[in-house]
């Protein structure tokens, strides 16, 4: 039986506050996915050391860059919107140093919400930094009165995405205000919401296994189809074959 992989997440942070201590968190979704794909996550704190992440870079076969609040667009030279709200800085910077390690190894990647956006900006991307304002026309994509809004999901034939959900009629979550805007060189578009914004992201690249989702497969309010995507990426993982790119 072979051996199942080891497969990184990041953590979120939140600083200490007058009811209580700092935070390191992650939720239960995340891990949950990853082991009832056939993985086992370990997960780790935001960690200052670039040495000590890459440490744990050699011993993992695979990451997921989890979801959070909204990076700084200052950071890749953009004014800050009123509508950021962004995670905190201890948090960013290890994402970043994350991304950026992750990428020079061409380790297998999923990254999901504001994962997905990082992956786009570290690689040459940019993002809309609020829908409503940059994309009138596009639908709502957050209702902070509906933690279970969902819209539709139109998935790129030949795709990972499409092995997942077939042409069935699909249906995600969506919880963001940002999105992808110009796609990063080396990534292709492989699902975008009806009004054309875009859902998921994998790499074209014969070297790197790197997939990105705007939807999140691993909350409650996922289907079982969505959850099909962990699986997807185990198994890239364990049978590199199933890997190969499918987007030109």
């Amino acid at each position: 039986m072979p051996r199942k992989p080891l497969i990184g997440l990041n953590a979120d942070y939140r600083p200490s506050r007058k009811e209580g201590p700092a935070l390191c968190y992650l939720p239960a979704g995340y891990f949950n996915a990853i082991q009832a794909a056939g993985g086992i996550p370990v997960i780790l704190p935001p960690t200052e050391d670039a040495a000590d992440i890459a440490r744990v870079l050699d011993l993992v076969q695979g990451f997921v860059l989890v979801g959070g609040g909204d990076l700084d667009p200052r950071r890749d030279g953009f004014q800050l919107h009123s509508s950021v709200r962004p995670m905190d800085a201890r948090r960013e910077e290890f994402d970043r140093k994350v991304m950026e390690l992750v990428a020079e190894r061409r380790m297998p990647l999923l990254a999901i919400g504001a994962g997905m956006q990082l992956l786009n900006i570290s690689q040459g991307g940019n993002l809309f930094l609020h829908l409503p304002e940059d994309v009138p026309e596009a639908i709502p994509h957050k209702d902070p009165m509906d933690p279970e809004h969902r819209h539709g999901l139109s998935v790129v034939f030949g795709t990972l995405m499409e092995r997942v959900y077939g042409d069935s009629e699909i249906r995600v979550n969506s919880m963001h205000h940002q999105a992808i805007d110009e796609v990063a060189p080396g990534f292709a578009v492989t699902a975008r919401c009806p009004d054309g914004v875009i859902e998921a992201i994998e790499s074209t690249m014969d070297d790197w296994f790197a997939i990105g989702t705007q939807f999140h497969p691993e909350a409650e309010s996922a289907s079982a189809l969505d959850v099909r995507i962990f699986e997807e990426f185990v198994e890239g993982i364990t049978k590199p074959a199933r890997a190969m790119k499918l987007v030109a």
